[in-house]
């Protein structure tokens, strides 16, 4: 999995970095069809922004979030993409499942 973390008005941190890595690999051990994650840390105003893309075989989820705190925004951030994560997952392997269960009545 690729990991690439970048600022936009903001200096990332090596403390930051790390912080955003561990929460991003709890939620993407999860799921291990993951190419690749994208995140931006900016600062608008008195608002601190974190923002995922995540790119998975078949599909692109992109997450958001904000907060006064840039720590609070990057754990909010983990936990919507945690369930985005776990609804594909859900949907894929219904998906299969379904499809499966037909091939086998034909």
């Amino acid at each position: 999995m690729n990991l690439n973390i970048t600022g936009h008005h903001v200096e990332v941190t090596e403390a930051i970095r790390t912080y955003a890595a561990d929460k991003l690999d709890r939620v993407v051990r999860r799921f291990d069809n993951v190419t690749s994650v994208n995140v931006i840390l900016s600062i608008d105003k008195l608002n601190q922004k974190a923002e995922a893309t995540v790119h998975v075989r078949g599909k692109d989820i992109h997450v958001e979030s904000d907060d006064a705190d840039l720590y609070a925004a990057i754990d909010a951030l983990a936990d919507k993409l945690d369930r985005q994560i776990q609804k594909y997952k859900q949907k894929s392997a219904e998906h299969n499942h379904d499809s499966h269960k037909f091939a086998v009545e034909r």
